[in-house]
């Protein structure tokens, strides 16, 4: 990036159980110490923070640097899809999965910074989500349905506890309640053009190959190829279930019995009373037709 380059700060004070504040003041110091103008914005909720970053776009700017997590990220994703600015970013959450993807230091602010300065800006691909309810969106990691947006939903109905702890036990809950549901899918403008309808305990569908912090549900995803990597599992035992689980850190599960995958380039997943999830955030309600969009984000990434 240029000397004296202008870049705008978009924090989520809530990231991170409010760490982000702090990595966003390391960052800050950072990049003034390197030469860039910093304007810095933090949003009181999501509206408040995506009007910011829409005047900060019509004002200037040579990037935008976000400070937090994926969900912080998702509403950056619905202002840069298709424009010429960069996405910097500085991770400050829990889950951290677009900076895992792109090998972003994750727990040091000032390097994250030099990362905005010193990296290169590489253009990929982002998941877009057409939904029947009129609701579109971007979405840069993993759309999943099915099991994942369950326990997610259990765990957004739940106010204690806090952190992690809430969405294990979420997740505990539903594997006693596990059950097959009914899904109908239909892949277009990939390995095959299928319609498929099936029962499955989940579906995800990858741009990047991680999610949940880490979990490559999507081992073979790559955000440069036009396509989602799709990854079916289908087990009603919550045995299997559990044990698959560990696999999914390594992305080993692929190779299992229970588990199916697809290449497309557009989807349609229909499954009743199912919600769809991406970059951890809720989206809407099923049906939904995702699809990979090439090169529609600019991303600063380590050289």
């Amino acid at each position: 990036m240029t000397e004296r380059a202008r870049v705008t700060v978009l924090t989520n004070p809530a990231s991170g159980h409010g760490s982000a504040s702090h990595a966003a003041e390391r960052a800050i110091a950072q990049l003034h110490r390197r030469g860039v103008d910093v304007v810095a914005i933090a949003g009181r909720d999501a509206e408040h923070a995506r009007q910011l970053v829409e005047g900060a776009l019509e004002r200037g700017m040579d990037a935008l640097v976000v400070v937090g997590g994926d969900g912080i990220i998702s509403l950056a994703l619905q202002v840069l899809a298709q424009t010429d600015i960069p996405l910097g970013i500085v991770p400050a959450g829990t889950g951290n999965d677009h900076a895992r993807e792109f090998r972003i230091p994750t727990k040091h602010p000032e390097a994250a910074a030099d990362v905005v300065v010193d990296g290169v800006v590489e253009t990929v691909d982002l998941g877009r989500i057409i939904g029947a309810d009129g609701t579109d969106k971007w979405f840069g990691t993993v759309m999943a349905a099915g099991f994942d947006s369950l326990v997610t939903d259990r765990t957004n109905r739940m106010r204690w506890p806090h952190g992690r702890m809430r969405y294990n036990l979420a997740m505990v809950a539903e594997i006693s309640k596990l059950r097959l549901l009914p899904f109908r899918l239909s892949f277009r403008g990939g390995d095959r053009e299928e319609e498929m309808v099936t029962n499955l305990t989940l579906a995800a569908f990858g741009n990047t190959r991680s999610y949940g912090g880490g979990m490559l549900i999507c081992p073979d995803a790559d955000p440069t190829d036009g396509l989602l990597d799709a990854t079916m599992v289908a087990s009603a035992s919550r045995t299997r279930l559990i044990r698959l689980f560990p696999t999914v850190f390594k992305g080993t599960h692929v190779d299992l019995d229970e588990v199916d995958t697809r290449r497309a380039r557009t989807i349609t997943v229909e499954s009743p009373g199912i919600n769809a999830y991406a970059d951890g955030e809720y989206v809407c309600p099923l049906p939904v037709e995702v699809s990979a969009v090439p090169a529609a984000l600019r991303i600063l990434r380590p050289d």
